[in-house]
């Protein structure tokens, strides 16, 4: 996730807002080895923005692995041979063209201001190589509304459709879209194990369901 806005460090939300929790590793764990690793191929090169704890970047399987974040903490957990790099999404000046085949985002367009995703978009888009794609998981406003502006550094509201709409508006075609892929958070009375994960990833009906996740690909590119 990128830096907070305003005065505040990273450090100072992480404490507050973003504690280190181990059973999002359990959750990143199981996500990534059954839903996410299909999309990505063993030759691969993934980029995650907003890297945080690295939960996806250091369980996803890949050629190679690129991290990126504004916050120095994030160094402290990203595993080698993952390459860390404290930087912003907005400059992505550093990755070579269509050097990058899966770009991964979670949590963190919600968090930019409407013209720092764009710019985000425009960066992403000349990194992707013809087969590669951006893929975005993130609070749905329609369905997390009550919770949404909890965390103090939300800043930019979508929902799915607004996403989707928004991508296409901007030379993206949508290969993937799924309102409610995820419950909101980890912390909630049920327990997270791989099984119940897994169910829940299965599943036709999701209780709970208000994060979405969309994958997208720039017009004419070869992704499916």
């Amino acid at each position: 996730m990128e830096a907070a806005p305003g005065r505040l460090s990273r450090m100072s939300y992480h404490e507050s807002r973003l504690p280190f929790d181990p059973r999002r590793e359990v959750l990143w764990a199981t996500l990534c080895r059954h839903y996410f690793q299909r999309l990505v191929p063993p030759d691969a090169t993934v980029l995650e923005l907003g890297t945080g704890y690295g939960h996806f970047i250091n369980n996803i399987r890949a050629a190679r692995r690129i991290a990126v974040d504004t916050w120095p903490g994030m160094t402290d957990y990203v595993r080698p041979p993952v390459e860390a790099r404290i930087a912003s999404a907005t400059d992505l000046s550093w990755i070579p063209e269509q050097a990058v085949d899966f770009t991964f985002a979670s949590n963190l367009f919600e968090h930019l201001a409407r013209e720092d995703f764009l710019t985000v978009l425009a960066q992403v888009r000349s990194k992707l190589s013809p087969r590669g794609s951006v893929n975005i998981l993130q609070p749905n406003y329609r369905y997390a509304y009550k919770e949404y502006f909890d965390d103090f550094t939300h800043i930019s509201v979508y929902s799915a459709t607004g996403m989707c709409d928004l991508l296409v508006a901007n030379g993206w075609k949508v290969l993937e879209c799924r309102p409610r892929f995820l419950p909101l958070t980890v912390k909630s009375q049920f327990p997270v194990s791989p099984l119940l994960i897994r169910l829940y990833l299965t599943s036709p009906v999701k209780p709970f369901g208000k994060q979405m996740f969309i994958r997208a690909a720039p017009d004419g590119s070869t992704s499916r």
